[in-house]
């Protein structure tokens, strides 16, 4: 797997894999992670495709924004697409990074060709309790001042606590994870529930008319895995559910989640492109 033209663009580390001429394919992270999440199936996706991974604002190699708000989050992301040249992109987004993918279609359907969403929690009311170390890292008045002293260790055991697997957490994810500030983290928290508190995912994918793919864990540990059925009312939706996954599939299940990715692709390609409404 080879990486190039690495750069900053509004605001975000873009790395680009894969050959250029291929179907484009945009990889979103979720709460606090990084584009190295994506790490374990962007090898199988970048022997199909022009796979752009980017680290969101505040998190990774990217700067701190002034706004967390998901619909600022997805025009940063429509400006980058439009600087590349780029329509018709499938877009895949892990956990919140769902609905910064949302978002871009709801604002720009001529971007979006299809939507991939990963563990991404459909209604505030499905969401668990935090597991005890984010409990921990969160709560104040302690929260910021563990947060700024976390180890490795404690990173990687707050990661490995959202996974019903064993899963090796890799050194550049814990170093980017390690970038977060506190403040960033709980902004983008509450900014997400805003985003769904406001309307459902399953209201607003319902309005969207390109075809998507939900994967969820049924052992996910941030929300409840039943509530992936809420997507099974939205037109143009397909759900799979993975046995025995927890919240991060790309870890837990890299080669399911591959080939799940991939052949969703293959069939979004053959479907007619969706004409926006004047």
């Amino acid at each position: 797997m080879s990486e190039y033209n690495l750069e900053q663009s509004h605001g975000m580390h873009v790395v680009h894999y894969g050959p250029r001429e291929a179907p484009p394919l945009l990889l979103i992270h979720g709460s606090g992670f990084s584009g190295a999440s994506w790490n374990p199936v962007v090898p199988a996706l970048a022997g199909h495709h022009h796979v752009i991974r980017v680290d969101l604002p505040g998190c990774g190699q990217s700067p701190p924004a002034l706004s967390y708000d998901v619909p600022v989050q997805a025009g940063r992301v429509a400006a980058l697409l439009d600087d590349l040249g780029l329509r018709r992109v499938t877009t895949v987004g892990h956990s919140s990074g769902g609905y910064i993918a949302t978002a871009l279609a709801e604002q720009r359907p001529d971007l979006v060709r299809s939507l991939a969403l990963i563990s991404t929690g459909p209604s505030p009311d499905a969401l668990l309790p935090q597991p005890l170390p984010l409990r921990v890292l969160l709560a104040p008045p302690f929260g910021p001042l563990l947060w700024s002293r976390r180890s490795d260790a404690v990173i990687r055991r707050g990661i490995s606590a959202t996974c019903a697997r064993p899963v090796n957490i890799p050194d550049d994810l814990v170093a980017d994870v390690r970038g977060t500030t506190y403040r960033t983290f709980r902004t983008v928290l509450r900014r997400n529930t805003a985003y769904i508190a406001q309307r459902s995912m399953s209201e607003r994918l319902a309005a969207l008319e390109v075809p998507m793919l939900v994967i969820f864990g049924t052992a996910d540990r941030r929300w409840e895995p039943s509530s992936a059925h809420q997507y099974d009312a939205v037109p143009n939706a397909r759900v799979e559910l993975l046995p025995g996954v927890g919240h991060i599939p790309m870890f837990e299940a890299p080669e399911t989640t591959g080939e799940l990715l991939l052949g969703f692709t293959a069939t979004a390609a053959d479907s007619p492109p969706v004409i926006p409404n004047a």
